[in-house]
């Protein structure tokens, strides 16, 4: 009889058995809301540059055990679950309990949910009920079947609630005290235990008597318990509540937004952003931007040449500033990239054995076909070196050069190497103009450039994440080359603001190059030590001109300010020759004492358009009478002589409407005071005068 009864069990235990296990694999637990995490980008030490929230417009941020302090983990499973690594789910003892307390009293004493249950009700909030309950523990049982304890524990601390859209420890901490939950105090602590409790009801912001006491029952149970010692609960409770709510980390948001959207599936970026940096160039930017246009924006690129790591990334000058469209990323934005592209050309050139920095080559007025190209400030030099060219950044001698070496092939060899020239239209071929900024290019792609300069001449894509291994590289040119270049370009005449206080023998060992477009819309400036490559462009993202603005005299500056927050190079790159380079001093190849052009007709007696640019009247610096007899402004006639027509017209950086753009044109004046008149013509030439207006 007994062994019957015992078979019969055992079918029985068998059946159950079989029953669990279908049912759980025909309702397998939904980890839909646990899934559906917060994107967060990281810094290089691990740190939260920027999260965003989820589908349902929670801060969701995952949260491992690891990642908050031991002692808010002690606490939280003595208050809810002091027996959760003990039992499979459901905790028997605290529902016998439970259960005699509720038959005792007639009422409801204490839970007897586990975190396990807690858990699954984050999983799939239900009201509460005798059937709700026991589904719950159905749930818990089937969860701790398919996940280990520290992985349930994981979900809990991503999933609970915190008060308003707040969900997670970490992302509780970082709003309620500013700060990562790995170290915090236990008052600390024991808030966070409390806040799931009532989360509407308790937050500190809003209700900070009320969580304070939840606080307190929490504090009172951890002595009781001998989490914490007498001592200790009262230094807690001295630690008042602070109704404050932190906005959580918002840096690098450009490159964060990027990281997102090129790894969809991803929820952790760890990038190799240097918190310090980075947190220092959004205050340059900002620091800057206070003192341009209010339209301008900058954007900043920081790589580590050897391991093409980016290091700080800043889209904007201000990522919230709307008169300067701060939320338009600036370093993967298209621009015409002016002269910076010069050095590639030459490099190519000197790889060809065409020409040698030494070599002499001539900057007169030259025409190639109908191309007729000037130089940006309207004269020319004559005879010169190929390293007084780059240096003083002649364009005729550059498209002469790039007419050699043929502009079809300088633009597929970049475009091999990974670098997306965008022309302006999508079947036309390439052409001389590339050589002075015909073409283009985002200042991330002119940095992937300028960092395969200073790494020989090898171009590779930029590392934007730890996850990211990085990609091939292409050989652009030789090591001799990008040696030739990287002396050249580190005798680039320095910004005026450099040059007064006699920057060169005492500063950074900087390798660069500057660049303006047409109209001066875009001022770059890029450059390399031995240890990092920068870029910097400044301009409007509405790509309406700048007057006054070049690479030289607003990106350089900045340039070297940045590289004033760097660790400083102790050599010049390129210092020791290599060997093979072909030196001046023991005289140079017949084929290389002076440039043999392919084409290109010299004009040798070419004379100036009329004269050169200039505005005639309002005269610079002088003081006119604004107003009529009326006390109304009265039109003011502006006036230009030389140049090449049609005109454009900005008054305080502004554009004056004027159809047909005329050299003589009327002008209303809306105030008085100091007035800046600028005139550009069509070759991007560029006049301007200051007056006062009484």
């Amino acid at each position: 009889m007994i062994g019957k009864v015992t078979k019969i069990g055992v079918v029985l235990v068998a059946l159950l058995a079989t029953v669990g296990i279908s049912l759980d694999n025909m309702f397998p637990p939904d980890l839909s809301r646990y899934e559906d995490q917060s994107v967060v980008v990281l810094d290089a030490e691990g740190n939260i540059l920027r999260a965003f929230t989820t589908s349902d417009d929670m801060w969701r941020l995952p949260t491992r055990s690891s990642q908050v302090d031991p002692i808010y983990i002690k606490m939280l499973l003595a208050f809810e679950d002091k027996r959760f690594f003990s039992h499979p789910g459901v905790d028997p003892l605290a529902l016998v309990r439970a259960l005699w307390q509720w038959i005792s009293t007639g009422r409801v004493v204490s839970g007897a949910s586990t975190l396990t249950m807690q858990t699954v009700r984050l999983f799939e909030p239900r009201q509460r009920s005798l059937l709700g309950k026991l589904i719950e523990m159905a749930r818990a049982l089937q969860l701790e079947r398919h996940f280990s304890k520290d992985e349930i524990l994981q979900m809990y601390l991503t999933l609970a609630p915190f008060g308003g859209n707040l969900e997670s420890a970490r992302a509780a901490s970082l709003a309620y005290f500013n700060k990562e939950p790995t170290r915090l105090t236990a008052a600390e602590a024991a808030l966070l235990v409390a806040l799931p409790q009532s989360p509407s009801l308790l937050r500190p912001d809003l209700f900070p008597v009320q969580a304070d006491s939840a606080r307190a029952k929490v504090l009172d149970r951890m002595e009781k318990v001998g989490v914490l010692t007498l001592r200790q609960v009262v230094e807690a409770l001295e630690d008042p509540v602070r109704g404050i709510c932190h906005n959580l980390p918002f840096l690098a948001p450009h490159f964060s937004r990027q990281l997102k959207f090129v790894s969809p599936g991803q929820t952790v970026h760890r990038t190799f952003i240097d918190r310090n940096l980075q947190e220092a160039l959004e205050g340059l930017g900002k620091r800057t931007k206070t003192g341009a246009n209010k339209r301008a924006s900058i954007a900043i690129l920081v790589v580590e040449d050897r391991s093409r790591k980016i290091l700080a990334y800043l889209g904007s000058a201000d990522f919230f500033d709307e008169d300067s469209s701060g939320q338009v990323d600036m370093v993967r934005a298209v621009r015409s990239p002016g002269s910076t592209l010069k050095p590639f050309i030459y490099g190519m050139g000197f790889d060809d054995s065409v020409i040698h920095p030494e070599t002499m080559i001539s900057d007169v007025p030259t025409r190639f076909g109908d191309y007729f190209p000037r130089n940006f400030t309207g004269g020319h030099r004559g005879d010169v070196t190929i390293r007084e060219a780059l240096q003083q950044s002649l364009n005729i001698p550059a498209v002469a050069v790039l007419n050699r070496i043929g502009p079809i092939r300088f633009a597929t060899t970049l475009q091999k190497s990974g670098i997306h020239l965008r022309f302006p239209r999508s079947n036309s071929r390439p052409g001389l103009p590339v050589a002075l900024g015909g073409v283009g290019i985002t200042l991330k792609d002119l940095v992937t450039l300028y960092v395969g300069l200073a790494n020989g001449g090898m171009v590779a894509p930029l590392r934007l994440s730890q996850q990211d291994e990085g990609g091939p590289s292409t050989r652009i040119f030789g090591e001799i080359a990008a040696w030739f270049l990287s002396q050249i370009l580190h005798g680039s005449p320095l910004p005026d603001s450099l040059v007064a206080i006699n920057y060169r023998p005492f500063g950074i060992p900087v390798s660069f190059k500057t660049g303006t477009s047409f109209g001066s819309r875009d001022s770059w400036a890029v450059g390399f030590s031995t240890t990092h490559t920068v870029g910097v462009w400044i301009g409007r993202p509405d790509g309406t001109p700048s007057p006054g603005h070049s690479g030289l005299n607003v990106a350089a500056p900045l340039l070297f300010k940045v590289f004033g927050m760097l660790p400083k190079a102790k050599l010049i790159r390129g210092e020791t020759p290599l060997p093979g380079v072909l030196s001046a001093a023991s005289g140079l190849p017949e084929g290389l004492r002076r440039f043999q052009p392919h084409g290109g007709r010299p004009i040798p007696h070419f004379k100036q358009f009329e004269d050169e640019l200039r505005i005639i009247f309002p005269p610079d610096g002088s003081t006119l009478e604004g107003t009529t007899m009326g006390g109304e402004m009265k039109p003011l006639l502006l006036e230009a002589n030389g140049g090449v027509r049609p005109f454009f017209w900005t008054v305080n950086g502004m554009p004056v409407d004027s159809s047909p753009l005329r050299r003589n044109i009327a002008w209303s004046p809306d105030g008085k005071g100091f007035t800046g008149i600028t005139v550009i013509d069509s070759r991007g030439d560029s006049a301007s005068v200051q007056v006062r207006l009484e």
